[in-house]
Order: structure tokens, then sequence, then C-alpha cells
């Protein structure tokens, strides 16, 4: 019998549609690859429902599946994203909760063969006991940020001893996950049904984490401006997280300084290494590993495109000749000095006489130029293939507040008519 290519093609077919891939937490068979269906640079939108609905008709959506996005690690064409604390704005000395009940969770989607992004499965984070846990921030001794809680109405709200302010996502292949935070830091990581297994910080004081802590250092963190991404190597041995901006070390200082974070899984043991950002006060909002040494990182700032100039960037890193600032106290309050100066108050200059070195980093894709990307905030990356990346907005719920007065407002994009901010992914092409 003779094969024609046509013939040849509809088998390929065939074979392409009717591979099957095992659910990690259903058992079932699936079948997809469906990122073969994405097309580049076009906006496909995350499904949301409304949360709450409050005066001046302002819709509080049930999205937010934008502070972190990964791959599923056995499941090709599904991923990962996890929310943020929940809807907020800022109110008087801390933050006004407008669903106070609401519980930071993780979402499994996937996408159909019409190019659909659909959420399969939620994933609430709870404490050790399985109880759901809230965004509202810690008490003091547990990773307090300062910030007080207050409920829709200004009603001071009472803190949360296992509360997250969740930014970065590990998927691993076992079925669990380590989340990073705002808080703490925390590094905590959840079991499959979201269950806390162990909470680690750089008050070393939470339960169930063996003794293992972060550097002391990291709890100088800025409120609402923690361990925004969280990697983990493809051997799944060592966590990498990043800090959003510049730690308040000993005070307010802006600078072009960040800090990385490696974490040993299995003897604890850290590390950190310093990133240098294009101009002061830019926003490191992910990172995604490509081996033990190099990652993708998204340096942002916080302005939407139709406002004018923007930065929303995604650099490849490599820390291998990256120099290892831990100094030899990870309890030292304000960790390794210089000159009695902190790393934070000290110039570049000043650094590079010590022989430190920070990591090196190669601009992969500016997604405002491929995209046109409407968005103030760049915060998750889908890892797809080699060359592929899925890039997530988070929508804030939907809402903002302008004049940082607790007015809940909807979150418009600018220079659209009326466009609701909402939940998106960018399928864009790169090398890597």
């Amino acid at each position: 019998m003779r094969i024609t290519n046509k013939v040849l093609i509809f088998i390929s077919l065939i074979l392409l549609f009717s591979c099957q891939y095992i659910d990690d937490h259903t058992g079932n068979p699936i079948s997809v690859p469906p990122q073969l269906v994405l097309e580049e640079n076009i906006q496909y939108q995350l499904p949301f429902t409304i949360l709450s609905a409050i005066e001046n008709d302002i819709e509080i959506r049930n999205g937010g599946y934008g502070s972190a996005a990964t791959a599923h690690p056995r499941n090709k064409g599904k991923f990962y994203a996890i929310t943020d604390r929940g809807p907020n704005t800022d109110f008087l000395d801390g933050k006004k909760f407008p669903v106070s009940s609401y519980t930071p969770r993780i979402g499994l989607f996937a996408i159909t063969a019409k190019a659909e992004i659909i959420l399969k499965k939620e994933i609430l984070l709870k404490d050790p006991v399985g109880t759901p846990i809230s965004g509202i921030p810690n008490p003091e001794g547990k990773g307090a940020t300062g910030e007080i809680p207050y409920d829709i109405n200004g009603n001071q709200l009472p803190f949360d001893d296992f509360g997250l302010d969740s930014e970065g996502l590990v998927a691993l292949r076992d079925g669990t996950f380590w989340v990073s935070d705002e808080y703490g830091p925390h590094i905590v990581h959840y079991s499959a049904e979201g269950i806390e297994l162990e909470r680690i910080s750089p008050i070393g004081v939470n339960e169930g984490n063996g003794g293992r802590k972060l550097p002391a250092v990291f709890a100088k963190r800025r409120p609402n401006r923690g361990m925004e991404g969280l990697a983990i190597t493809p051997n799944e041995k060592t966590l990498v997280g990043i800090m959003q901006s510049t730690l308040y070390n000993p005070t307010r200082i802006r600078t072009d300084l960040t800090r990385i974070i490696t974490f040993d899984l299995e003897t604890g043991e850290t590390k950190q290494y310093l990133y240098r950002q294009e101009k002061s006060n830019l926003s490191n909002s992910e990172i995604v590993a490509l081996s033990s040494s190099e990652f993708l990182v998204v340096e942002r700032d916080g302005k939407f495109s139709g406002e004018g100039p923007v930065q929303k960037h995604i650099y490849k890193i490599n820390i291998s000749n990256a120099t290892d600032v831990t100094g030899n106290d990870i309890n030292a309050e304000f960790g390794l000095l210089i000159n009695t100066k902190t790393l934070e108050e000290s110039t570049w200059a000043e650094i590079g006489n010590t022989g430190i070195r920070p990591v090196t980093k190669t601009l992969v894709a500016d997604i405002v130029e491929k995209t046109g990307y409407p968005h103030d905030k760049l915060e998750g990356i889908w890892l797809i293939d080699e060359h592929t990346l899925g890039c997530i907005n988070d929508d804030d719920f939907s809402v903002t507040d302008v004049n940082n007065d607790g007015i809940i407002e909807q979150k418009i994009l600018p220079n659209t008519d009326q466009k609701i901010d909402a939940g998106s992914l960018y399928m864009i092409k790169a090398n890597f």
C-alpha cells in the first residue's frame, strides 16, 4: 500500500490529539498539547467570577491569578497560578481588606483546543491543621510588616499568625508546592491539598520549620515588597527567591540593588547574590529556573503602557560567577557590611572595590515592544518550552485606589473605552 503525504499528515494529527497524559490530582488521563494552538502576542483572558459588588457598581473580581505562574511539572499545556493576599487598598497606617475573609489560593489552568483558558481547580492555602488562612498580615514576632488591617468599613481586624501575601510559586513533581510571600518574608511548603507542611522565615520561630530559617537581613524587606519571585532548580534541590525591591537596611533607601537567595532543601544552607536593576525603584516580580545557575527574571516598573514610556523586561541572569554576600553569620541583623555600611547603603563602586560581583544579566524580551502590553504589573511567567513563555499580569482583582485614601475604585486600563483590567496570558517567543 502506498502512503501519501496527506495520509501521513492525517495520521500525525490523530496521534497528536490523542496523546494522553495523566492528571496528578485526579489520576484520570487527559489529552493536551494545547500550547500548540496558542498564537504569539495575542491576549488570552483568564476566567473570573464576581467576588463582591460594592457601591457605584464596582466589581471585585475573583480573578487575581497573576502574582506568579509556573508550569505543571507533569502535564504539558497546564499551568498553575497564584493569587496574592486578596483585594486591598491603602488605608490610614495599613491596608483595607474589602473581602477580609478571602483565602489566597493556587489555580490549576488548562488550555482548550479552541485556545480558551479554563480554571480546572482551586487549591485554598491552609494552616498546619487544615484551616483556610487569610491574607491578613501577621502579628509581631510572626513576620509583621507594620501594616494594620482594616475591614471595608474601616474597623481594625485581628492579625493572622498564618496569613500570607503570596507572590512566588513553585510546583514540584510530587504534587506539593512552595510559596514565597511579602510578609515575613516566608517560604512555605504546602501539600497538594494546600495544607502547610513547613514555614521558613528570617524570624525562625514559626511552627514546623525544624530550625531552618532565612538570613535575618531579609526581615528588612519593605512592606509590600518582599520575596516577590520563587523558582526551583530543575533537579528540585534548590529554591531560588528574589526580593522585589531594595531592603530597608537599615532605613528607607531607594536604590537599584535587590537580593537573590538560594535555599538548599536538603541542608538548609543559604547563599545570597546581588542583582543590579536598570534604574532605581523598579520591581523584580518573577524568577524561573532554566538550569542550576541560569534564570529568567522580570524587571518592571508599576506604570501602565498607556501612560507613557514603561519598562516590562525579562532578563536572563547567571549566578555562577556572582559573589555570595551572606557573610559568616546568617543571624546578623544587617547582613554583610562594607566598612560599617550595609550593602544597601553602599554605592556600586564601593561594592565593586571589595571584589563583590552581582549576577550577570542579558535582556531577553521587552514585553511591551512585543505585545503592546497594556497592564501595569507583569508578575507571572509560565515557561512553556525552551523558546516560549507565557506572561501573566496581576489584575489586583480588578480594583485599585488611585488616591491612596481607602476608596475602592475599578481598575481601568488607561486610554481605553473604560476597559477593566483583567488577568491575561500572552505567549511570546524568545531566545533564552
